[in-house]
């Protein structure tokens, strides 16, 4: 079995393949949790400007679900899936929209807060890197979730001038 040094409360222990597959495990299940929320999420965002934020921040999301997947077969897992959950959020219309993103927001703020201090200590270079640019880019949506909790449009850059929308989108995620 691989074993790797791993720092854990002031010493230095051995880390099993079988305990960095769990590492793994359970941080790929927190950030898919993260991601169906998202989903859950974006359908009570129907102001077009944020909801477009909610798309990207579901397609990096992907990404990172697919990574993670990657690396727990690497190494001799197999990844669960999990339901996209129902969502009621709290009011109606922006006062839902607000409610969701707030949620967002904060569970951004609480998944990096729980992971940094476990992945720093993390011996494995490849997963220990991985999880960095993931951590990385979930400050980013939190970046984006505050910024259109500000009221900011501009999340994804500016349009010129003349350019605009009618403002709200579509019910549906996607349309054939």
């Amino acid at each position: 079995m691989d074993a790797r040094l791993h720092y854990v409360q002031g010493k230095t222990e051995r880390l099993t393949a079988g305990e960095l597959r769990d590492f793994v495990t359970a941080f790929y299940r927190d950030k898919l949790t993260v991601r169906n929320r998202h989903v859950a999420a974006a359908r009570h965002v129907t102001d077009y400007n944020f909801n477009n934020t909610y798309q990207y921040v579901i397609n990096r999301d992907d990404m990172h679900v697919r990574w993670l997947q990657d690396a727990i077969v690497d190494l001799g897992g197999t990844p669960e899936e999990q339901p996209v959950p129902d969502l009621t959020p709290a009011g109606n219309g922006d006062d839902a929209q607000r409610s969701v993103m707030t949620a967002d927001r904060d569970a951004a703020s609480k998944f990096v807060e729980r992971w940094t201090p476990r992945m720093e200590a993390l011996p494995n270079a490849r997963h220990r890197s991985l999880l960095k640019v993931i951590l990385g880019e979930t400050l980013e949506q939190l970046r984006f979730f505050e910024q259109a909790l500000a009221g900011r449009q501009d999340l994804l850059g500016r349009r010129p001038d003349s350019a605009g929308t009618p403002g709200v989108v579509l019910p549906t995620r996607w349309v054939e």
